[in-house]
């Protein structure tokens, strides 16, 4: 296996799309037109570049307040930096999905990152018990929450109803791109006919959200430095061979809204035209959104998910003027992953087939199947769990 590529220093960047012509308008009493407006088309238009160039961008004019997202990351902070031992014990996952892991607990192809998390999936209604009852025993059950700080819970609460208002909008909008794209001449077997722009909004209308929260430390010295920034029990189980905070993976829902601290350097994008790690540095106001994998099962591969991984070493990225103190902190973020319903059947769009040249690249799973394997596979061997983690959709860090 060649090296990994190294971190690009050039100006490579990912693009910036403003979904505000799709959000509601406040002041409009009427119903939304069926025809796209001038200024959503064209934001369907770069969208859809955005997605076949990069699989991911940079996406502002969500209206979600500054005010939300600064206190979300605040009290993800509080959290990591305050909570007591005995409480985030408490909170432990007990080889389930929902709930805290430790540093090392979770897992990239073989590998612990370091990293410690909580991990939040969408509850189970109550009519949806035999649903719960047939899945995988990691997805049953509610989620833990922490009493530190005390209004967490209400806050990511509201947080969750927010970005699954988001995550249609996008979803709206990410039909529209594939509508706007035109199918190859001589198109006999009428791939476009049937085409339903909603098809993904049909698909997510009781999406089976994840989200987690997420504390980097600083990744430990070499063996040759002190340690003593770290507790031993922890470096001991969570040493990364290659230096990794999250190892690289792709995501394997739909799509992934990335709040993150303005911490540079430690999230990088594998670039797809040279396949060098680019770092996507936080943009004021806005979200890095990713496509996952299960976009890119629908779309045939048209639009790619695409690797991405976290180093979160400060002292790499020291710039003049900062504290020299900075090799010292932690980084937060607090990764949204928008994905299909469980019970959805995800199988190639028949138009994305007659753009990808005829032929389909995938078959057709349900997704509750689908994030059970990659579930399983998301922590160190133990209460009977896997060791295998193929890539970091719903368990993930970014």
């Amino acid at each position: 296996m060649s090296a990994p590529s190294p971190v690009s220093q050039s100006p490579l960047t990912l693009p910036i799309i403003d979904i505000s012509p799709f959000l509601p308008s406040s002041t409009s009493t009427s119903a939304p037109s069926p025809s796209p407006s001038r200024s959503q088309s064209q934001c369907a238009h770069l969208l859809a570049q955005a997605c076949h160039d990069h699989g991911f961008f940079y996406l502002t004019g969500h209206a979600i307040p500054a005010a939300v997202t600064d206190t979300i990351l605040a009290q993800a902070s509080t959290f990591f930096r305050q909570a007591p031992s005995t409480e985030k014990a408490q909170l432990a996952r007990a080889g389930r999905a929902r709930g805290y892991q430790r540093v090392g607990e979770n897992v990239t192809l073989g590998k612990r990152d370091w990293h410690e998390a909580i991990d939040w999936y969408r509850e189970w209604d109550a009519d949806e018990s035999e649903v719960e009852h047939a899945a995988a025993p990691m997805l049953r059950g509610r989620n833990p929450w922490p009493r530190t700080p005390p209004s967490l819970e209400a806050v990511y609460r509201d947080y969750v109803v927010r970005l699954l208002g988001l995550g249609r909008v996008l979803m709206r909008a990410m039909g529209l791109a594939l509508t706007g794209l035109a199918l190859p001449s001589g198109d006999g077997d009428g791939a476009g006919s049937d085409w339903d722009p909603d098809v993904f909004v049909k698909h997510t209308a009781k999406s089976f959200w994840v989200m987690r929260m997420i504390g980097y430390p600083p990744l430990p010295l070499p063996s040759s430095s002190s340690s003593s920034s770290a507790p031993a029990a922890a470096e001991a189980e969570a040493e990364s061979d290659d230096g990794i905070s999250c190892g690289a993976h792709t995501d394997y829902g739909c799509l992934t809204f990335l709040l993150a601290d303005d911490t540079r350097g430690a999230l990088q994008v594998q670039h797809r035209a040279t396949g060098r790690w680019i770092s996507a540095d936080p943009v004021a106001g806005a979200f890095v959104v990713n496509i996952g994998d299960m976009m890119e099962r629908w779309t045939n591969g048209l639009w790619k998910s695409t690797l991405h991984r976290v180093v979160h070493r400060p002292g790499q990225h020291h710039h003049h003027g900062e504290e020299e103190d900075k090799g010292r902190q932690w980084r937060f973020s607090v990764p949204f992953f928008f994905e299909p319903d469980f019970e959805a059947r995800i199988e190639p769009l028949r138009k994305c087939v007659a753009l990808t040249g005829g032929e389909k690249r995938f078959g057709v799973v349900r997704y509750g199947d689908w994030l059970r394997a990659k579930v399983e596979g998301n922590f160190v061997r133990g209460e009977g769990e896997g060791q295998r983690k193929a890539d970091g959709g719903g368990g993930d860090g970014s």
